[in-house]
């Protein structure tokens, strides 16, 4: 196999002319890519990964990249719950239940607020330097590249006469980094290769030292802090040159009169080894392997790799002729103008988002973490909120696109993580609220922190993470059809789950209620009557997010104890059912029409606030898809809108899905247009509000789902092809691979804004029950559809209009 890059460089080199000739040749719906240096600016770097190490292209003359692996953080786990907890629960509950507001709020930031405050924090695992003794004035020819379909990246340009390249490739099946450099003609490359970490304002706990070198190898170890336990972590950079010398310098590697040089990196850490030995061992394994090997290998089999998940979806969303051929910072631009335009810059961000999800969380055994707040991606000791795992929206919505895009399998380190956090969890439950079973808050890192995080009314006292992390197991197994993973990861998660919550809950107003809680990090007036009025508030009871994800989790109980042959009458089954028919039903205020936000129609302190918590049964799960709550939903979402929401790159992600679930195509294409628009950075990085502010990796993902949402729906037992398809602007397309639940494989194409063609691969068998645009008749393998289909697995179903 013949890489996209080694095709362009040799052709490039072989006629003497730089990569940068070809450039007009890239897939608009495929490449990002550049013609200028990254210089400082990390948000225009290019980020790939394996996985679990991550690395940032800056494409300077002196390449300084990035590198991370997804274990190192600030430093071991520790105990953080307040031990005042458990005495103040029942009072903090009484006081909300008597409409003492004010005063449960600040009973519970004293009682129950985490002691510190926050668990760890991600960090940066080093720096690697590269100077080739090239100068910025004297480049010319530059081009900067990644592929998001082979997950690798690229610099090409002439310097002196003599073209150079530069190839980093990211390999999973090898579990490392590797890089080629290359020159035209002999002996033209020269490099020194150095490892360093280091921070200019040492204020914290981490370790500032530059690597040693032996032979041909740079090696740096380090702690990521002082105290006992601390993540620890040894990497090692390894150079393969092909002619020219190679020696030590001391504080690097020194590479003379080489035609090409390759180099492989690992780091291991202390978070997966029991000991030095261990770790140092695995690193020499995989780095012997890969060198051993040698550089076509390591590239041929992490390309094949790759994209054998990539190369699952095709999407193809119309051409944008001379507009999709322009460098990425000027397609960007270009959109804010003219965004129907350039239809291929929206399939790019689809494609850019699964290969970051790729890129950043793959199956690398027990502990295996997922996608943070960044990914994998950072440099900053202090990254913006620990850039941790946030489970009000951002971690789940990092894998919103990964089992509609047909990558089930890297969601597998969200269920390693919660593994690791189990333990945990059972013993906040029984230390903060006396119950058996597990809890989780907002937030969680990688030891699987379960005490509160943070400190206020609003965001702190948050007990329903597992909740929704059990409903993300549950969705895993309905798209997958793995019945081994139900029994053994969905089952006893559902369990414990539930478990907690026939302690936690209490009745009120004759349902079981939650309680302290609040809807995510959004405030309420506290009215007259409930204490200091005119305060901003967030603890409540009865949360109508909360009641929706009790729902959820009570039904997925059941249906568990249905699809594992459990009877009704199992003690798990027959509780659940029995609580979940007391679970108080969304309410539709009398003021505004509007499914509430808490047990009362409170004024906000935000109209527009970024989250859509009350919206959960909408999207992601479907409890609001009824003719009596689709309308107050929508009401509620087009309010929350017009007011300002969609002010962060995430919530506007969350907006597109939940109007491509509402069947508004027009409107979530819109959105998405917009998101485009405003948040992404100069290389396609999701940003908090604006390329200027903080790099959050959410709104990539939710974008990438939000666009599968308009073209295949599934939930409700019902396959709905192209639900949600923007018609006029969006006349003419296709779509392979996407997956639809009960594990069906879809491929939809559409010309003047209708269905010509649909096909679905029944992976798993079993009944099929098709929906065609809002309600289009259609035929089934040429006859008139009138009903499900019993399927047969490794079957195609074709779906065309009827005639």
């Amino acid at each position: 196999m013949q890489s996209f890059f080694s095709f362009l460089v040799g052709i490039s080199l072989l006629n003497g002319v730089p990569g940068f000739a070809l450039a007009a040749g890239f897939d608009g719906s495929r490449f990002a890519w550049y013609t200028s240096e990254s210089g400082e600016d990390f948000k225009s770097s290019v980020p790939i990964g394996n996985g679990r190490l991550g690395a940032t292209v800056f494409g300077n003359t002196i390449e300084n990249l990035v590198l991370n692996e997804n274990s190192v953080w600030s430093g071991p786990w520790e105990d953080r719950v307040n031990p005042a907890s458990k005495a103040a629960l029942s009072r903090i509950r009484s006081m909300l239940v008597a409409g003492n507001i004010t005063s449960a709020g600040q009973l519970a930031m004293s009682s129950l607020a985490g002691n510190p405050t926050s668990p760890k924090a991600y960090q940066p695992l080093v720096n690697m330097s590269f100077d080739f003794g090239h100068r910025a004035s004297g480049i010319s020819s530059y081009t900067r590249w990644l592929d998001t379909f082979q997950g690798t990246a690229g610099v090409s340009y002439t310097h002196g006469g003599v073209n150079y390249s530069r190839e980093f490739v990211p390999s999973h099946p090898h579990g490392v980094l590797a890089f080629r450099f290359s020159a035209s003609g002999k002996g033209n490359l020269n490099v020194k290769l150095s490892l360093a970490r280091q921070k200019s304002v040492i204020s914290q706990n981490f370790t500032v030292r530059n690597g040693t070198t032996s032979g041909h190898s740079a090696t740096l170890a380090a702690s990521s802090g002082q105290a006992n336990n601390a993540i620890t972590f040894w990497s090692e950079a390894r150079v393969v040159n092909s002619g020219g010398t190679v020696r030590s310098t001391g504080d690097g590697l020194s590479v003379t009169g080489a035609d090409y040089l390759d180099v492989y990196f690992d780091a291991e850490t202390s978070y997966r080894h029991r000991d030095a030995a261990s770790a140092q061992a695995e690193l020499k394994r995989k780095l012997d392997a890969a060198s051993t090997a040698g550089f076509t290998v390591v590239r041929e089999t992490a390309i094949a790799d790759f994209t054998s998940l990539m190369g699952r979806v095709k999407l193809n969303l119309g051409t944008s002729g001379s507009a999709g051929t322009q460098p990425t910072p000027a397609r960007l631009s270009n959109f804010k103008k003219n965004p129907n335009a350039d239809p291929q810059l929206v399939a790019l961000m689809f494609n850019f988002g699964r290969q970051q999800l790729a890129a950043s969380s793959r199956d690398t055994g027990p502990l295996s973490l997922p996608a943070n707040l960044q990914g994998i991606w950072n440099r900053d000791y202090s990254p913006a909120w620990q850039s941790k795992y946030t489970i009000n929206i951002n971690l789940e919505m990092n894998y919103w696109p990964a089992l509609v895009t047909n990558m089930a399998e890297v969601q597998k380190p969200v269920f390693d993580l919660i593994s690791v956090a189990v333990p945990r969890a059972q013993a906040v439950a029984k230390s903060m609220y006396g119950c058996d079973g597990i809890v989780m808050h907002h937030n969680t890192d990688l030891w699987g922190d379960s005490a509160p995080v943070d400190k206020g009314t609003p965001y702190t006292v948050w007990p329903m993470g597992a909740a929704w992390l059990s409903s993300d197991a549950m969705e895993h197994y309905r798209y997958t059809q793995n019945q081994t993973f139900l029994r053994t990861t969905v089952w006893p998660l559902l369990q414990k789950t539930a478990a907690f919550y026939y302690c936690y809950l209490f009745s009120w107003n004759g349902y079981w209620t939650a309680g302290p809680s609040l809807t995510p990090e959004h405030a309420f007036v506290v009215p007259r009557g409930m204490q200091e009025a005119g305060r901003s508030e967030g603890l409540d009871v009865s949360i109508e997010m909360d009641n929706q994800l009790l729902r959820e989790l009570f039904t997925n109980v059941n249906q568990t104890c249905a699809a594992l042959g459990l009877s009704a009458d199992d003690p798990d089954c027959a509780k659940a059912n029995a609580y979940r028919s007391k679970i108080q039903p969304p309410r539709v205020g009398p003021k505004r029409g509007e499914i509430q936000e808490w047990r009362a129609e409170y004024d906000e302190t935000e109209a527009g606030h970024r989250h859509f918590s009350n919206l959960w049964g909408l999207y992601p799960g479907h409890q609001l898809i009824t003719p009596e709550l689709t309308k107050p939903a929508k009401r509620f979402l087009d309010r929350r809108m017009s007011s300002g929401s969609g002010s962060t790159g995430w919530s506007r992600a969350w907006a597109v899905n939940l109007y491509a679930r509402l069947l508004e195509g027009d409107s979530a294409w819109r959105h998405a247009q917009q998101l485009i628009q405003k948040f992404p950075t100069a290389n396609l990085w999701n940003s908090d509000s604006g390329p200027g502010s903080s790099f959050q990796i959410d709104g990539n993902f939710g974008l990438t789902a939000g666009i599968a949402e308009m073209l295949v729906q599934s939930h409700g037992g019902v396959v709905h092809l192209l639900p949600a398809l923007p018609r006029t602007v969006v006349p003419e397309g296709s779509v392979e691979g996407l997956v639809a639940r009960g594990n069906f494989v879809v491929d939809a194409k559409w010309k003047a804004g209708k269905l010509t063609e649909g096909k679905v691969l029944a992976r798993s068998g079993g009944r099929l029950e098709v929906r065609v645009q809002g309600g289009d008749k259609f035929q089934v393998n040429g006859k008139p559809y009138s009903g499900p289909v019993e399927t047969k697995a490794g079957e195609v179903y074709v779906i065309s209009l009827a005639v």
